[in-house]
C-alpha cells in the first residue's frame, strides 16, 4: 500500500514537499515515481527515481522539482519549488515492487491535490 501526503494550496513561487510511504510485505522496491493529472488532461510522469538513484524529470519541472527516496523508510519524496499554476494537479506516487522475489508489479497511491494560485 502506498500513502501519499503533503499536497495543499500554495501561491505562485511557493514550495511543497510530497511524501509517499510504502507499507506491507515487500521483497524489494525498484523504480519509484510521481505522476500528476490535471483536470481534463491525461496522467503524466513528473519524476522517477531508480533503485540506483538515477533520476528523470518531465522537462517543465527540471530545475524546480527534486525527487528522492529513503530506502530505510520505503519512502519517496518530491520537493517542489517555484510552483506555478500549471503545476496544479492531483499527484500520484507510483512504485514498482517485488512482493515475491520472482515477480514485480506497479502499485499506485491515492492522489494528493496540489493547487497553485496565481
Amino acid at each position: 500500500q502506498l500513502q501519499a501526503s503533503g499536497g495543499g494550496l500554495v501561491q505562485t513561487g511557493g514550495s511543497l514537499r510530497l511524501s509517499c510511504a510504502v507499507s506491507g510485505s515487500i521483497v524489494r522496491i525498484n523504480r519509484m515515481g510521481w505522476y500528476r493529472q490535471a483536470p481534463g488532461k491525461q496522467r503524466e510522469l513528473v519524476a522517477v527515481i531508480t533503485s540506483g538513484d538515477s533520476t528523470n524529470y518531465k522537462d517543465s519541472v527540471k530545475g524546480r522539482f527534486t525527487i528522492s527516496r529513503d530506502n530505510a523508510k520505503n519512502a519517496v519524496y518530491l520537493q517542489m519549488n517555484s510552483l506555478n499554476p500549471e503545476d496544479t494537479a492531483v499527484y500520484y506516487c507510483n512504485a514498482n515492487i517485488n512482493v515475491v522475489s520472482y515477480y514485480a508489479t506497479d502499485y499506485w497511491g491515492k492522489g494528493t491535490l496540489v493547487t497553485v494560485s496565481s
